[in-house]
C-alpha cells in the first residue's frame, strides 16, 4: 500500500502562525521534501524535530518527483514544505501533486499560511471574487501582454513581487490600469516591519520613484467595473420582437421577452411593432 504526500503550510514570516497539526505531521512522516534544505533545517530545529531531508525545488522537480513517487508507492509518508506559505501554489509542488494523482497516492493539505489570502484579507478591495496571478515573468514585453490580457478583469487581482522589481511592475500597471485604480501594496507580511498602503497605481508609482522598496511585496488590485450592456434603440428591440412573432410567439409574449433582457418598455416594444 503507497504512502501518503502531506502539503505541510510553513510560516510566512512569524514562526508563531505554526499550526500544531502542521509540527504533528512533520514528526509523523517518514522524511520531508524541502525548496531549500537549509531553510527548512532552521524551522525543524526550532520545533526541535528530527527528520530526514530530501530537496525538491524548481531545477529537480522531475528527477526528485519521481524519487520521491518511487518511495512513495513503496509505502513511506512525505511532507512537502516550501521557504515560506503553502506548497504547490505558484510552486513546482503542483507538479509533484499531480504525479501522484497519476499513480494513485493520496494526497493531504495541512492548511496554514498563504500570503496571497492574507493581502486579500487586509487589502480593503472587494473578496468575493479573485485572480492569482503570482510572479509576473521578467521579459517586459510577455509582461506587458499578459497585463493588456488582465485589461477587462472585474476580479481583483493578486501578484507576488520582489523588491527589485517592484518599479518595473508598477510602471506597466499604471501604463495599462491608469492612475485611478486603486491598489493595496502589503510589504513583509506577518514580520517585524509589516505594512500594508491603501492607494492608487499613480501614488504608488509617484512614491517609489523616489523611495527605494524594501521587503517582499504582494500587489492586490482592484477590477475594472462591471461592463455594462450596450444600449438597445427601439427599433433594434422592435426587430427582435418581430423575428420572435415570425418564429411563432405572440406579440405580446414576444414583446415582454424583449423587455426583460433590453430594459426597454414592454408596451413600448408592444405598440411599436403594432404600428409597424
Amino acid at each position: 500500500m503507497s504512502g501518503t504526500l502531506y502539503l505541510v503550510a510553513t510560516p510566512i514570516g512569524n514562526l508563531g502562525d505554526f499550526s500544531p497539526r502542521a509540527a504533528e505531521t512533520l514528526e509523523a512522516v517518514d522524511f520531508i521534501a524541502a525548496e531549500d534544505t537549509r531553510v527548512s533545517v532552521k524551522l525543524l530545529n526550532h520545533f526541535q524535530i528530527k527528520k530526514p531531508l530530501v530537496s525538491y525545488h524548481e531545477h529537480n522537480h522531475v528527477s526528485a518527483g519521481q524519487s520521491i513517487l518511487d518511495r512513495l508507492l513503496g509505502g513511506e509518508s512525505c511532507a512537502l514544505v516550501t521557504d515560506a506559505g503553502t506548497p504547490a501554489i505558484s510552486d513546482p509542488g503542483e507538479d509533484l501533486v499531480r504525479l501522484c494523482g497519476d499513480h494513485g497516492v493520496e494526497v493531504v493539505s495541512i492548511p496554514g499560511c498563504c500570503a496571497a489570502v492574507n493581502a486579500l484579507a487586509v487589502s480593503g478591495l472587494p473578496t468575493g471574487r479573485f485572480t492569482f496571478e503570482g510572479f509576473l515573468t521578467v521579459n517586459k514585453k510577455s509582461r506587458r501582454a499578459h497585463l493588456e490580457s488582465l485589461r477587462e478583469e472585474e476580479r481583483t487581482m493578486i501578484f507576488h513581487e520582489a523588491p527589485h522589481k517592484l518599479r518595473a511592475t508598477l510602471a506597466d500597471l499604471l501604463a495599462v490600469f491608469g492612475p485611478e485604480r486603486r491598489i493595496s501594496l502589503c510589504r513583509e507580511l506577518t514580520k517585524l516591519h509589516e505594512e500594508t498602503w491603501r492607494t492608487t497605481l499613480g501614488e504608488a508609482a509617484e512614491h517609489y520613484a523616489q523611495w527605494d522598496p524594501k521587503g517582499e511585496y504582494v500587489l492586490v488590485l482592484e477590477g475594472a467595473p462591471p461592463r455594462t450592456a450596450a444600449a438597445v434603440t427601439v427599433d433594434e428591440g422592435v426587430r427582435q420582437v418581430r423575428a420572435l412573432v415570425e418564429g411563432g410567439m405572440r406579440l405580446k409574449d414576444a414583446a415582454r421577452e424583449v423587455s426583460a433582457h433590453t430594459g426597454l418598455s414592454k408596451n413600448e416594444l408592444y405598440a411599436a411593432a403594432l404600428e409597424r
